[in-house]
């Protein structure tokens, strides 16, 4: 039996039928919960996709963070629950507080919507295990608030406790620079594409991973990403009808 995993959507969300399809892909049975569901009917881990959640009415995600769904995944991270916020999905995390920082207008103050590079800081997490090596993977970006801010000290604590997940990178796998950079698509500090909470059971990205876990999409290198939450979720041990990366890729 598949691991179960909730996709949350909110009015707005536009990249949920994306998530349930990379969920599968990976090997899960997608649960979808609704905005103003109190449960989360029992499933092993959440993600929350990108879209538009409420509009992003007043700014992206601060209304959707008073949802009734975001009070159960609250409770559900405060217990070591595993939770994924992609795009949209990472500035509700935010804006709810269960992820350090602020997305930030990007710095050219466009809609950026092409595809880019990031790279894991970190295999040893719930959300990177499976990738194998650090190197630069390919996949896109699609957000007007991007810009991934804090300040100094802030900035200093998350690197000193492991809490950046992904980089923006150049396609041989070096860092980005700043917001004159190409590699990096919204001007982010420190060209941080992706972080975790203290805890590690909780992590946002702004790129989208759940679109490129197909070599058909243009890309299979953010299934990695995906497979790696999955089987977190499940106890890092496997899980019946789990395809092998490379496999689903395929590659």
């Amino acid at each position: 039996m598949s691991v179960r995993i909730g996709v949350v959507v909110f009015p707005g969300s536009n990249r949920d039928i994306d998530a349930v399809n990379a969920l599968e892909v990976a090997g899960a049975e997608p649960v979808v919960l609704w905005h103003d569901d109190a449960s989360l009917d029992g499933v092993a881990g959440v993600l929350i996709p990108g879209g538009f959640a409420y509009g992003d009415y007043l700014r992206a995600g601060v209304i959707a963070r008073f949802s009734p769904i975001m009070r159960a995944v609250s409770s559900f991270a405060a217990d070591g629950g595993l939770v994924l916020g992609i795009c949209n999905g990472f500035q509700v995390l935010t804006e709810a507080h269960l992820l350090p920082g602020a997305l930030l207008r990007n710095r050219g103050l466009r809609f950026v919507s092409r595809e880019i590079s990031i790279a894991a800081e970190r295999l040893d997490t719930p959300f990177t295990d499976q990738l194998g090596d650090r190197r630069a993977l390919r996949m896109p970006v699609a957000h007007g608030e991007g810009a991934f801010y804090a300040d100094e000290a802030t900035l200093d604590e998350l690197e000193a406790n492991g809490q950046v997940l992904f980089r923006y990178v150049h396609d041989d796998g070096s860092r980005a620079g700043g917001e004159e950079d190409r590699a990096n698509p919204n001007g982010s500090l420190r060209a941080i594409a992706g972080v975790t909470n203290q805890a590690g059971n909780v992590a946002g990205l702004m790129p989208h991973p759940e679109t490129a876990v197909e070599a058909v999409l243009g890309s299979a290198d953010g299934l990695g990403i995906i497979a790696s939450f999955v089987s977190s979720a499940t106890g890092r041990g496997g899980f019946a009808g789990a395809k092998p990366v490379a496999a689903a890729a395929g590659r």
